[in-house]
C-alpha cells in the first residue's frame, strides 16, 4: 500500500466513477483500475461493488475511505510543513550567548536574520561559555557563541567570529586613569570585579595574572556587565572588558584604558555539534554567520 493508491481510491470513491477519477487525476483508466485493485489485494477486501454501469462502495470501502481521508490530510499537511521548513518559513533556533556578548556583538546580525526569515523563532539563552559548550554537546542548544575558542575542537565545529583586545575599566579618581596605556603589572594591587567562574574570561584573566606573578584580589563576581560598571563607578574595584564593550560605555565616573603589550583578548566563536543533524533554519543561520566573519 502506498499514498498514491489511497489517493486514487479516494478519487474513485468521490465520483463513483473510474472514468471521471482518471480524468481528474490525469492518469489512464487502466492504471487507475490497477492501483485500486492492488490496494484491495493488499487489504484483502473488495472496496467497490462493480456493476455494468455504476460502482458503489462496500462496507469495507466506506471504512477505508474515512481513514484514507485522514491519512491524505495528514500527508498533505506534512508535505506543506516540510516545504515551509525547507523554505525557512518556519523553524526554531536555540542559541546560547554569554552575557558578556549580549547586544554588543550579535544583535545586529540576529536582527538582519529575523528580517529575512521572520517566522523562524530564535531563542536566546544567556549563560557562561562552559554551560554553553555543555548545552551544544547534549543537544539542548543548536548553536553556541563562546568566549575563547577550544584548542581541540573535539565535539564541535567552530568558526571564529571576533578577536577583541581586553581593556581596563577604572574609576576616573583612580591614579591609573591618568595613564595613556596600562601595563598589566600595574593592576596587581587593585581589587578585581570579575565575571563569575563559569565564564571562560574568568580563567583567561587569572592565567594572565599568573603570567605576571600575582594572584588577583577578587572582591566581586557577577554575570551582569551593568552591575560591574556601577561597582567601578562606586570606586569598589576595576573591571577588564572587551574593547567593543568599552567603546560603548557612557558613564561619567569611569574610563577605559588599553593595555600595553598584552596578549589578553576576547575570542568569540560560534560552535555547533559535530556529526549531528542540523535543521534547515540552523544551517542557514550558520551559513549567514560565515558571510559576516
Amino acid at each position: 500500500m502506498d499514498i498514491r493508491q489511497l489517493e486514487y481510491f479516494s478519487e474513485v470513491a468521490k465520483y463513483l466513477s473510474f472514468t471521471k477519477a482518471a480524468s481528474t487525476l490525469h492518469v489512464s483508466q487502466p492504471s487507475l483500475s490497477k492501483a485500486v485493485k492492488n490496494l484491495e489485494d493488499a487489504l484483502g477486501v473488495p472496496l467497490f461493488y462493480r456493476a455494468s454501469k455504476q460502482i458503489k462502495l462496500t462496507d469495507a470501502g466506506e471504512a477505508v475511505l474515512v481513514n484514507a481521508k485522514h491519512v491524505l490530510e495528514a500527508f498533505n499537511n506534512l508535505t506543506s510543513e516540510l516545504t515551509d521548513v525547507m523554505e525557512l518559513k518556519k523553524g526554531e533556533i536555540q542559541i546560547g550567548i554569554p552575557p558578556i556578548v549580549g547586544a554588543s556583538f550579535f544583535s545586529k546580525f540576529i536582527s538582519h536574520f529575523k528580517e529575512a526569515y521572520p517566522l523562524v523563532n530564535i531563542i536566546l539563552t544567556e549563560v557562561g561559555t562552559k554551560t554553553i559548550k555543555q548545552g551544544v554537546k547534549d543537544g539542548s542548544l543548536d548553536i553556541g557563541l563562546i568566549c575563547n575558542l577550544p584548542t581541540n575542537n573535539g565535539d564541535f565545529e567552530v568558526i571564529e567570529v571576533l578577536n577583541d583586545p581586553i581593556m581596563l575599566v577604572v574609576n576616573r579618581e583612580n591614579p591609573l586613569s591618568l595613564k595613556k596605556k596600562i601595563k598589566f603589572a600595574d593592576i596587581k594591587n587593585e581589587p578585581f570585579i570579575l565575571y563569575r567562574s563559569d565564564f571562560s574570561l574568568y580563567d583567561c584573566i587569572l592565567e594572565e595574572c599568573i603570567k605576571y606573578h600575582f594572584s588577583p584580589n577578587i572582591v566581586c563576581e557577577s554575570s551582569q556587565k551593568e552591575f560591574m560598571l556601577e561597582m567601578v563607578g562606586s570606586k569598589l574595584g576595576i573591571v577588564l572588558l572587551p574593547s567593543k564593550i568599552c567603546h560603548d560605555i557612557n558613564h561619567p565616573k569611569i574610563i577605559a584604558l588599553p593595555f600595553e603589550n598584552s596578549t589578553l583578548h576576547l575570542e568569540l566563536g560560534m560552535i555547533w555539534k559535530k556529526n549531528r543533524y542540523l535543521p534547515f533554519s540552523v544551517r542557514e543561520f550558520i551559513s549567514k554567520s560565515k558571510e559576516i566573519v
